[in-house]
């Protein structure tokens, strides 16, 4: 009798065992073309030198920089990264540093990551975005993005507001080197220079409608609520929904300013005897004096006719996943 110790192995106990099947290799995710626009005179958090560290923490092969003196020098950067291939644009300083940015970015496939490290940072605030350094680099590589609808002035594209009249005098005032020395609180010393100003005669259409004809002393477009000074005056608006707000004021001297100016502080704008608001997708001023305008709070030279209209998902923006 031949034990079952002793039988010879059938072939399948004698076919060696299978390789296990490698897994398949998850194919490496293209890193972004990163881009950084810096205006060199601004700075939060470790200033630049950590932006750096933080960017480059991340995986990046290929990083673009540029830092500008001022503002208007950034646009041709911009284009020049563009021209380069750069994906994801970091964009470090203010309101109006962002502003010539995005102007030059509208309608393009690249996406923004804001840096407040400016004055205001106005932009920064109604999307979210702190004036934390690192956390404002995270959200740029891993907040969630979103289309943002930007105003068009004058043929220039801004994301916060526009304003003609009292506003814009104001504005022009603070950035004559207060906002330097003073920070935000150079809007509000230029405020109570300019709020003995005189009205004007103006006319203003919205989306093609007479909408108002009168003295009036200054004209806001808000694409967000929270505009001059970090004023909540726009309560419904929304970066998104494809419209601008409008606001025009009749308040003269100031009693007036500040009657309107505690109604804007409170939140109700709208209540105030010295203040219309509607909406438009297009809103045209005829002034019947040359006056001031401004863009995301950078003046602009004097003229007797602002045409402003929406520029619907203009620019893809990275925010915090709890912005509403």
């Amino acid at each position: 009798m031949v034990k079952s110790a002793d039988r010879p192995p059938t072939d399948e106990a004698a076919a060696p065992a299978e390789p296990a099947t490698a897994a398949p290799a998850t194919p490496r995710t293209p890193a972004p073309r990163v881009a950084v626009i810096a205006h060199r005179k601004k700075t939060v958090g470790g200033g630049l030198d950590e932006l750096r560290k933080l960017i480059t923490g991340y995986d990046v092969d290929d990083l673009l920089w540029y830092e500008v003196p001022k503002s208007k020098k950034a646009p041709k950067k911009v284009r020049q990264a563009l021209k380069d291939g750069a994906e994801l644009f970091f964009l470090w300083g203010g309101d109006g540093t962002v502003q010539r940015c995005v102007d030059a970015l509208a309608g393009s496939d690249a996406t923004v990551a804001i840096i407040p490290a400016g004055t205001a940072n106005l932009l920064a605030r109604n999307l979210g975005i702190p004036e934390d350094l690192p956390e404002a680099v995270r959200i740029g590589f891993e907040g969630r993005r979103a289309k943002l609808d930007l105003g068009k002035i004058n043929g220039e594209h801004f994301a916060v507001m526009a304003g003609v009249g009292f506003d814009a005098e104001m504005i022009a005032d603070a950035d004559r080197g207060l906002k330097d020395r003073l920070g935000r609180f150079a809007y509000i010393w230029t405020g109570l220079r300019h709020v003995g100003g005189a009205v004007t005669p103006m006319t203003i259409t919205i989306d093609g409608n007479d909408w108002f004809e009168g003295d009036a002393s200054c004209v806001l477009v808000g694409n967000v609520g929270t505009v001059t000074g970090g004023i909540d005056v726009f309560e419904d608006a929304r970066y998104d929904d494809g419209w601008l707000e409008v606001g025009v004021s009749t308040a003269e001297g100031p009693i007036q300013w500040a009657r309107t100016l505690g109604r804007m502080s409170a939140g109700n704008a709208e209540k105030s005897p010295f203040v219309r608001i509607t909406r438009a997708r297009k809103v045209s001023v005829k002034l019947r004096t040359p006056m001031a305008y401004e863009l995301d709070g950078g003046a602009r030279d004097r003229v007797k006719r602002i045409t402003v209209k929406v520029v619907p998902q203009a620019v893809t923006v990275c925010l915090p996943d709890t912005t509403s």
